[in-house]
């Protein structure tokens, strides 16, 4: 089985013993990573099921999960035990079956789905229980980084103005075409000072990286003509969904833009790291709306910078994203299988590897096999994935979704 990128470096997973020596030197006691792990990715279909999200797949067929290898591009950015997933309670033992390194308590479960809001906050509350002076790194798990070194050093700058500053800083993607399917961040391409950067009290400023840029505006992904516009002129980034701040910064945050979500945690933040979360946890989701940490917060907030970056990264959310990714053949096909093709160009072939797939006379096309579902379908039509899942659903039941 070919995998689909084969200049994508394997890490190794977070264990003390495994660390470069190297890279325990920029290891911080205070620094937090909070992976956010409990979407169902429907886009991708019928790779990702409700029983079987993306995140717990070998994707990019190395042998890794996306959540394995998102917790692996992390070593030597914090210590393993400052590492948080976010999961629907659903997938805390899928969870545990990937990372085993993690206990636990480094677990957070959600009794349903409320988007990122109310999950960061989740997070946020509990590590600021833990350690008021903790700096968060929030990623998605089923995103893809191919120049991991890149990725480290990018995040390290991020951190360094994260650490003793009252900003929300956000990372942008050099945008290499114009993409409707990601949201745009709008930049001021002027130096920021450092004087100008808002502390929190008790705070001393410290140094503020060049790099980081005030945010003007956030776009939700565009139609194709404002897609292009915004790529033309150079002021826009795709948004990553990558964040990081202090944890004091993003309560606070909280309290300023989405207060009836920091009541509720505020209410219950005693019992976080006690017999008594689950209980309370249960209770604040049904009484958090659902919202995303973009619209709720970041949108509305004046302390928000983004740090422009370029490190090979794609959030995988589509088929079409896969075989752009992936390694292409002579005919540009990606193919992840056991298969045989003959005049078939520019598919993306994903199959079990105890399958012997024949594929003859198709051009941009998607095919993809797992478990009970075959999907053959255009490339061109892909968004019409979540059309089909629903007709599924609503013809043939709940066995394949």
């Amino acid at each position: 089985m070919a995998a689909l990128a084969l200049n994508y470096v394997i890490t190794c997973p977070l264990l003390p013993g495994f660390l470069p020596e190297n890279e325990l030197d920029y290891m911080d006691q205070h620094t937090y990573l909070v992976v956010m792990a409990g979407g169902i990715g429907s886009r991708f279909w019928p790779f990702s099921r409700t029983h079987h999200p993306k995140q717990f797949h070998d994707v990019l067929g190395l042998g890794r999960s996306m959540l394995q290898l998102t917790v692996d591009r992390f070593a030597g950015i914090c210590p393993p035990e400052n590492i948080f997933v976010v999961t629907n309670r659903d997938y805390i033992e899928l969870v545990q079956q990937h990372l085993p390194e993690l206990a636990a308590n480094q677990i957070l479960g959600e009794p349903i789905g409320r988007n990122t809001a109310p999950c960061i906050a989740y997070a946020s509350y509990r590590i600021a229980r833990l350690d008021p002076e903790a700096v968060i790194v929030v990623t998605p798990a089923d995103h893809a980084v191919m120049h991991e070194e890149k990725f480290r050093t990018t995040i390290r700058t991020a951190l360094v103005g994260a650490r003793s500053h009252n900003v929300l800083i956000t990372l942008g993607i050099q945008p290499s075409r114009p993409d409707t399917g990601y949201g745009y961040i709008q930049f001021i391409d002027d130096e920021v000072p450092a004087r100008d950067v808002r502390t929190l009290p008790g705070q001393e400023a410290g140094s503020f990286p060049k790099a980081l840029r005030r945010v003007k505006t956030f776009t939700e992904k565009p139609n194709a003509e404002l897609a292009q516009m915004f790529v033309s002129s150079g002021e826009f980034l795709w948004n990553s969904g990558l964040f990081v701040w202090r944890a004091d910064a993003i309560v606070q945050a909280f309290h300023q833009y989405l207060s009836d979500i920091a009541e509720v945690f505020d209410e219950g933040s005693a019992q976080l790291g006690t017999p008594a979360e689950e209980e309370f946890i249960t209770r604040a989701y049904s009484l958090c709306r659902n919202i995303s940490i973009d619209y709720g917060v970041m949108e509305k907030a004046d302390n928000v910078y983004v740090l422009p970056a370029d490190f090979g990264w794609s959030d995988l959310g589509t088929w079409d994203s896969l075989h752009r990714m992936g390694q292409h053949d002579a005919d540009d096909n990606v193919v992840d299988g056991n298969a045989l093709l003959y005049d078939t160009r520019e598919c993306v072939i994903k199959t079990p590897p105890e399958r012997l797939v024949v594929v003859q006379g198709l051009e941009g096309y998607i095919v993809a096999e797992y478990d009970n579902v075959l999907l053959i379908c255009k490339r061109t039509e892909e968004q019409r994935v979540k059309d089909f899942l629903a007709d599924v659903k609503s013809k043939k039941g709940t066995g394949y979704n």
